[in-house]
């Protein structure tokens, strides 16, 4: 019988289908353009090869494609009788994620990693800071992360996907050395390996590393297409590299052109969080950000994310709309608040809607409390950094810069010297 990449028997006895099917995990794992190519060829070469079907779907679920992966989740449902009990088990628990049952499908994830590790196409959905445990709103999810990809390691050898997972989680607990080490073993296997080299990236952040790790992502993206899953985030990080070193010409340029709605290619996800991001953490370094940027960004909020419910997706709409001075989508999101991290949402939202008012008292309460709890809403530590920086600002607006400097030497020492916030 035929096997993928990690030793799991197919069901198919098309070596083109395998191939296909081979190919586009591995583009899937490394972020690369041409999944759905990929896996629309395997089923091509097999109209009955199930996880082909299935890995559709997932891929494009994943893109924030909205309806559009349940018609090969059904067809890979459609086959799964006649399929081994891996595979079986593997259409059930990816179909569970795909139709939105979050955890169900976690539960059954779980539970088919004990019996099959290997099956690479199933344990990436725990994996990274947007995965199942990176958004389940949790408290303790960087330990639990890291938990999950080091049950992985042994199972996987010199295998260039789970090196980059692991590393991502050992930096995202604060284990940077090991990161640098374990990072650095994953893209000497495979250096186009996209999702390796935007963790490259955030180990070089982490480090504190500002020249090196902008050198790096900047010159790696050269080329990479446009087509790949991370080209607006890891635009994103030039961007922001850009902006701390002064570089502001770039810095507008790279928004521009790929992390701006209506540029950026990618998850909408990664779109509404990056643009907000980089508009805010350039407000709160001195850079006049024009009104009708952040305007745009709330319409592209509102459009794409009108009910809450994600999140890292909220927080950053909250911050989009108090921004634009939209005042009725901000107190959507802080009446509509839910999930399991919808408390901290909900502060957030208040803490933005308080700066955006001038009211920096209310602004250091609301955003203080979620200090000890915002890992909740999802993302990296790079990304809610924009969180800690808020309430940095907020102290400054009240005349407290000892403490403003206090708060940021213990939290982020890394970054004392970054002059992320005008008046450190």
């Amino acid at each position: 019988m035929l096997q993928d990449r990690y030793g799991n028997a197919l069901s198919t006895s098309s070596e083109a289908a395998r191939d296909a099917y081979v190919a586009g995990v591995d583009r899937f794992l490394a972020a690369q353009p041409g999944v759905e190519d990929a896996f629309e060829a395997a089923i091509a070469a097999d109209e009955g090869f199930a996880l082909g079907h299935m890995a559709l779907a997932r891929a494009r679920q994943a893109m924030g494609k909205g309806d559009d992966p349940k018609p090969a989740m059904a067809a890979a449902q459609a086959l799964a009788s006649r399929l081994s009990g891996r595979e079986a088990a593997h259409v059930e628990a990816l179909s569970l994620l795909v139709s939105g049952q979050g955890p169900a499908a976690y539960k059954a994830i779980r539970a088919h990693m004990m019996e099959h590790p290997r099956d690479a196409l199933v344990a990436q959905t725990c994996c990274g800071v947007f995965g199942m445990i990176g958004f389940s709103g949790q408290p303790g999810r960087e330990a639990e992360q890291l938990a999950f990809t080091s049950s992985l390691v042994p199972h996987y050898g010199d295998d260039w996907w789970l090196l980059g997972q692991h590393a991502f989680a050992q930096v995202e607990a604060g284990q940077t050395g090991p990161a640098t080490a374990t990072i650095e073993r994953s893209m000497a296997l495979n250096p186009r390996n996209a999702h390796g080299a935007h963790i490259r990236a955030h180990v070089y952040y982490e480090a504190g590393e500002t020249e090196a790790g902008y050198r790096y992502i900047d010159d790696w993206r050269q080329d990479y297409e446009r087509g790949g899953q991370l080209h607006c985030h890891i635009s994103w990080h030039v961007a922001l590299w850009a902006l701390e070193r002064g570089d502001l010409d770039t810095m507008w340029s790279v928004y521009d052109d790929a992390v701006a709605p209506g540029a950026a290619w990618g998850p909408a996800l990664n779109v509404i969080t990056d643009s907000a991001a980089l508009l805010f953490r350039a407000g709160l370094a001195g850079v006049e950000v024009p009104a009708g940027r952040w305007k745009q960004v709330s319409d592209y909020a509102a459009r794409l994310f009108p009910n809450t419910g994600i999140a890292f997706a909220d927080v950053h709409a909250a911050l989009a709309h108090a921004m634009a001075g939209n005042g009725t989508a901000l107190a959507k999101i802080v009446a509509e608040a839910k999930g399991p991290a919808g408390d901290v949402v909900r502060e957030l939202a208040e803490g933005f809607g308080a700066m955006a008012a001038g009211d920096w008292s209310g602004a250091e309460r609301h955003l203080a409390v979620t200090m000890s709890q915002h890992e909740r809403i999802g993302g990296s530590r790079a990304q809610r950094d924009l969180v800690e920086y808020a309430l940095l600002n907020a102290l400054l607006r009240q005349g407290k810069a000892d403490q403003a400097r206090l708060l940021l030497s213990v939290r982020r020492p890394l970054k004392v010297g970054a002059h992320a916030v005008k008046g450190l």
